[in-house]
């Protein structure tokens, strides 16, 4: 067997205190990146002409898993974002933390207390612009189980129940041809492909394109250009690159145990992480690095983010 790519990240490029940082996304038009810290409801933002120094950060209404842009915003709307929240999908302000619910998920059919037990996790856009977005237990709350939902929010804004039960939905993307659709259920150790249908939005034939084989999680996931998926290995201290086919062809080594989910900006993969309460021989800089920001540069662009579009 070939060997696999490597590269090794020895320092943080964002050096701050996060507990469950999530959500990176880089918004070319502003040259901009921002994440979440979903535990501490908070949005972090940074000018990257700036670097570091610009990094600024507001608080959030509620729990923020994942965020998208708004395709043909109005100059009153450019603030605003589409985001996974607590209890479904709202704007958000950015500039102010505001959050307004679009379509909350959780209807009297789910039982009394349903929205207090769950909370928005990871997501994307698809390229007819539909915002698709997991939901699993708060753990804040309740320990995680099958009980998760993936939904589909249309530029209708009509909400479908796409795929359940699931326990931690994470990443979501989409191969280039856009037949295929790739889902991540961290629990599971795996990473499923389904037979993807852009014109309507139907997923089908559910099968795996990536198991782990070992008892750490996929976590969040970025798709580059040449179709391959940078998967977060949280629990491994790392971020795997795997083929078209399901192999593992290139891994990033990180110095703390739990990266969350990786982001292209131009060549580079920045890299969110969460806290870590102890150290080990295999990660001995894990509490001093959990909840920062990391980057590399893996030698290859990512997929262009797909921005929602509201029906006009």
């Amino acid at each position: 067997m070939s060997e696999i790519q490597r590269w090794t990240v020895q320092e943080p490029y964002i050096d701050i205190a996060g507990t469950l940082l999530e959500g990176p996304y880089h918004d070319a038009a502003n040259n901009e990146f921002r994440f979440v810290d979903i535990w501490d409801h908070k949005l972090y933002r940074l000018d990257l002409a700036k670097g570091p120094v610009s990094l600024s950060v507001v608080n959030t209404d509620a729990a923020i898993g994942v965020t998208a842009n708004i395709a043909g915003a109005a100059k009153e709307d450019q603030d605003q974002l589409i985001v996974g929240a607590k209890c479904g999908f709202a704007r958000l302000n950015r500039s102010t933390g505001k959050l307004t619910y679009i379509r909350e998920a959780w209807g009297e059919e789910d039982g009394p207390g349903k929205a207090e037990v769950m909370r928005f996790n990871d997501g994307a856009v698809d390229s007819h612009g539909r915002f698709w977005a997991g939901a699993m237990n708060d753990p804040k709350v309740k320990k995680p189980s099958p009980e998760g939902v993936l939904f589909r929010l249309d530029p209708d804004l009509s909400l479908h129940r796409m795929l359940a039960p699931v326990t931690i939905p994470n990443g979501i993307g989409w191969n280039h041809a856009d037949d295929t659709m790739y889902l991540t259920d961290s629990p599971t150790g795996q990473i499923f492909a389904f037979d993807f249908d852009a014109a309507t939005g139907a997923i089908s034939n559910r099968r795996v394109h990536f198991d782990i084989g070992e008892s750490l999680e996929p976590d969040g996931f970025a798709i580059d250009v040449e179709g391959c998926i940078w998967t977060a290995i949280y629990g491994g201290g790392k971020v795997l690159r795997v083929s078209t086919d399901g192999k593992v062809i290139g891994q990033i080594d990180l110095p703390t145990r739990n990266p969350t989910c990786p982001a292209f900006v131009g060549t580079e993969l920045f890299i969110t992480s969460a806290k870590d309460d102890h150290d080990d021989e295999k990660f001995p800089k894990s509490v001093r690095y959990g909840g920062r920001v990391f980057k590399v540069d893996v030698g290859v662009r990512g997929k262009a983010k797909n921005e929602f579009r509201f029906t006009s």
